[in-house]
């Protein structure tokens, strides 16, 4: 019998090894969470250290969205699964969130899925969402070429010195695929120099 109870006790001393190590690990994570009512287990905080995940940044990512009044999992889509999704393939998740969070005060229609397509495409979702509530300028040729004017001759041998502004807006239907700042400029910059070369 005292072999049975050694061995009972042993499995249960690793047993409270293991909880005591666990709670000391993940318990405080977990607990800010559940106040902040970010559906989080405390198995799912246990995997992301075995699948390699910052589980703070996806916790306070969670928080982020719950706080700010996005909605529940269901409507959003916001569930801890494609928030590692999107960590583990190399996405700025609070980016995106903050753009969800952006979007949704200013009542655009924008969802987890395309904020995380343009953000994995190598944009700032971020400032995307920033540039089509307020458009942005751009200065054509851009400064910080160095360069401060577009130069062209005209039919008549007459050199003209160009500077221009555009005003651009974000259109986030068609942001992945569209035009970047820098094509933009180089389109404007072209477009100037052919008006003036046929002038």
């Amino acid at each position: 019998w005292w072999a049975i109870w050694l061995v009972a006790g042993l499995v249960g001393a690793i047993l409270l090894i293991t909880l005591v190590i666990v709670v000391l690990a993940y318990g405080a994570l977990w607990f800010q969470a559940y106040m902040s009512s970010a559906r989080v287990s405390i198995w799912s905080l246990i995997g992301m250290s075995f699948r390699q995940v910052n589980a703070r940044l996806i916790v306070q990512a969670k928080i982020m969205a719950v706080q700010a009044g996005l909605g529940n999992e269901r409507e959003t889509g916001i569930t801890t699964r494609r928030l590692e999704a999107h960590y583990l393939a190399g996405g700025n998740v609070m980016n995106v969130i903050k753009a969800l969070i952006a979007a949704h005060r200013a009542q655009m229609l924008l969802t987890f899925d395309q904020a995380a397509a343009i953000d994995l495409a190598g944009r700032d979702v971020l400032d995307a969402v920033r540039t089509s509530i307020y458009p942005k300028v751009i200065d054509c040729p851009d400064p910080r070429s160095g360069r401060t004017m577009l130069s062209a001759i005209a039919k008549n041998g007459v050199e003209l010195k160009v500077r221009a502004r555009v005003t651009v807006r974000t259109k986030m239907e068609t942001l992945i695929g569209g035009a970047t700042e820098e094509t933009v400029i180089a389109r404007v910059g072209e477009g100037i120099i052919t008006a003036i070369g046929s002038a």
